[in-house]
């Protein structure tokens, strides 16, 4: 993790009371609910819609269970889990949320180790794999949408801590920039202002996605039930969103631009993970946007 400035402390102490009110608000532009997002709404027609931070293993009555924790570094390390509903007892099933029943995120508090998986049921417990490189501090995430929810548009975000044992190689958080550059490639790179989103106010963020010869992407194949995925991570705190693309599937890329839509509820360094489909296969963009 970067090393922090006296202003970085300063934040932290400042933004511990808005974590307790909640992560980053987000626009969806359908509900999580529905089985895909081909029928987005307009950004003009956008709502705010409330999004848990993943800083507690509990919220609006639901808890994580851990059963299996990833101990080990390995391409395939098991992990398996209980998400204990309001009355006490194991829920085993969800409203879609982009095609899935649940999302389960795990991030390095470096940033330098992101993994989105979707695990399956067995029993009454949740199970999945995660390929974790190297040892380190991590947060591992669990988003789901209740069937009982008062309101689809608010997943319910639980996360714990874990540690991975043995030798670290630490890499310093990017600073705040414009563009990153895929494995396989392709060039992603913020185009929106302003280049430093204030906390608190709607922020559109559009990214141009090029391919590998340097060409605006025109179309991409559907991810999620949409053209794109993105999650959010403070750098410091460690909170936790996730973002939906506006742009509705089937309508061709202007420019190779996607765009998505938050409210930031809080200043400081976010790490965001931008993940699509082309070609039949999946890529990864990390960029860093500063919030003031």
């Amino acid at each position: 993790m970067r090393d922090l400035r006296f202003t970085d402390w300063v934040f932290v102490v400042a933004a511990a009371a808005v974590v307790v009110a909640g992560g980053l608000a987000l626009f969806s532009p359908s509900p999580p609910g529905s089985a895909t997002h081909s029928t987005h709404q307009r950004a003009a027609d956008l709502v705010p819609a409330a999004h848990g931070d993943g800083l507690s293993d509990n919220e609006s009555g639901y808890r994580l269970e851990q059963v299996t924790t990833p101990g080990t570094r390995g391409d395939a390390v098991p992990v398996a889990f209980r998400v204990i509903g309001p009355d006490g007892l194991p829920r085993t099933g969800f409203r879609e949320n982009q095609t899935k029943q649940l999302h389960l995120f795990a991030v390095r508090d470096d940033m330098h180790v992101f993994r989105h998986v979707h695990p399956t049921l067995v029993g009454d417990e949740w199970h999945t794999a995660l390929d974790l490189p190297d040892g380190g501090a991590y947060r591992m995430f669990v988003e789901f949408v209740p069937h009982d929810t008062a309101d689809p548009r608010h997943p319910v975000v639980l996360g714990v801590p874990f540690s991975v044992p043995g030798d670290t190689t630490l890499v310093p958080v990017p600073a705040p920039g414009a563009e990153a550059v895929t494995s396989g490639g392709f060039t992603v790179t913020r185009v929106d202002e302003p280049v430093t989103p204030t906390a608190l106010r709607p922020q559109r963020l559009r990214f141009a996605v090029r391919a590998p010869d340097g060409e605006p992407v025109r179309a991409l194949d559907p991810h999620l039930g949409a053209y794109g995925h993105m999650t959010g991570f403070h750098t410091v705190l460690l909170s936790a969103t996730h973002l939906h693309p506006l742009e509705p599937l089937g309508v061709p890329l202007t420019g190779g631009e996607l765009s998505f839509q938050a409210v930031f509820a809080e200043r400081g360094e976010h790490r965001l993970f931008l993940e699509f489909s082309h070609g039949g296969s999946t890529h990864t963009a990390a960029v860093t946007v500063e919030v003031v």
